[in-house]
């Protein structure tokens, strides 16, 4: 039988990529690490890890016992959580979302939850994808709204994956200008068109997709302004600082004198979803998920966009009945 205390060990020197920097984590010697990945080697019958002066690196077997650590430690987070809720009779869920998709997708979706379980207390987090699918895969959240550009799924998902992906929305980018800009008449626009002018992010990780866009369109963009905040990068835009990459979710509320425009094929496109271990999503998660799928329904064929003249038309997108 594998220990569940050398799949703790392992999974922490795969972390940090030495036996020294995981005993300093584990408050152990790397004697005792090192032991405890001998022994769990002898156990299987295969080794997990190959050292090196440089340090150690996974084998294929541990690649897949480190994927083992990971969904035990994950399991016994969640058994604690449901074990300190039999008290309180009540179910408690934890959902982790990105800002723009949880502003605009969430509140619909948990109130049809309270609707659907009045007792359910539920907590969320604010996390980017990259913080917050490892929380899922740790058991430390039911749920994640995340998202992911053109590519691969995020996080490890695939066949092998304890994760499952349920997608919700498809987000095009659209490029934000000033109303006094000449293109901002236009009804779209080719990316190599903008090649002359300076950048606005409004979120960091869109840099290399837009530098990606850009190489292909056969320009170097020069970015000026980086903001964390789609509101504030479109505030910038207003300001005349340059134009900006914005995902439909995110031109909601509207900003005076902006103008946003969509990008012909290939158009830039966030994929947005939710992501969850299946084997023990609650039934109040898969409500929370099946509502989320209903709010995103609801936004099929609402533009976001504003308008000429820098307003949006105000409209709001009710729950599902």
């Amino acid at each position: 039988m594998i220990d569940v205390q050398r799949l703790r060990v392992l999974r922490s020197v795969a972390e940090h990529g030495s036996f020294n920097r995981a005993a300093a984590a584990l408050h152990l010697t790397p004697s005792a690490v090192s032991q405890h990945v001998a022994a769990l080697e002898r156990s299987l019958g295969a080794q997990v890890v190959a050292r090196s002066t440089r340090g150690v690196t996974l084998t294929p077997a541990g690649r897949i016992m480190v994927g083992a650590a990971e969904s035990v430690a994950a399991e016994l987070v969640h058994a604690q959580r449901q074990v300190d809720q039999l008290d309180s009779g009540r179910t408690q869920i934890t959902v982790a979302t990105f800002t723009s998709g949880g502003r605009l997708l969430l509140p619909g979706a948990l109130t049809r939850l309270a609707t659907a379980h009045p007792d359910t207390v539920v907590h969320v987090r604010e996390a980017e994808p990259e913080d917050s699918l490892p929380l899922v895969r740790q058991g430390a959240v039911d749920l994640a709204l995340a998202y992911h550009f053109d590519g691969p799924l995020p996080g490890r998902l695939g066949p092998t994956s304890s994760m499952v992906w349920t997608p919700l929305l498809e987000d095009p980018l659209h490029v934000a200008l000033p109303v006094t800009h000449p293109l901002a008449g236009r009804d779209s626009l080719d990316i190599a068109e903008l090649a002359a002018a300076p950048w606005v992010l409004g979120c960091l990780k869109t840099e290399t997709y837009l530098r990606r866009y850009a190489e292909r369109a056969g320009f170097e963009p020069e970015v000026r302004s980086t903001t964390t905040d789609y509101f504030f990068a479109r505030s910038l835009v207003a300001a005349g600082l340059g134009i900006s990459l914005i995902p439909s979710i995110a031109l909601t509320p509207p900003v005076a004198g902006v103008r946003a425009i969509p990008i012909v094929a290939p158009t830039p496109t966030r994929h947005i979803g939710v992501a969850a271990i299946s084997r023990r999503t609650l039934p109040q998660a898969m409500t929370l998920i099946r509502a989320l799928q209903q709010q995103a329904a609801a936004l099929d064929g609402v533009d976001p966009r504003s308008t000429r003249d820098g307003h949006a038309d105000g409209r709001v997108v009710p729950p599902v009945e």
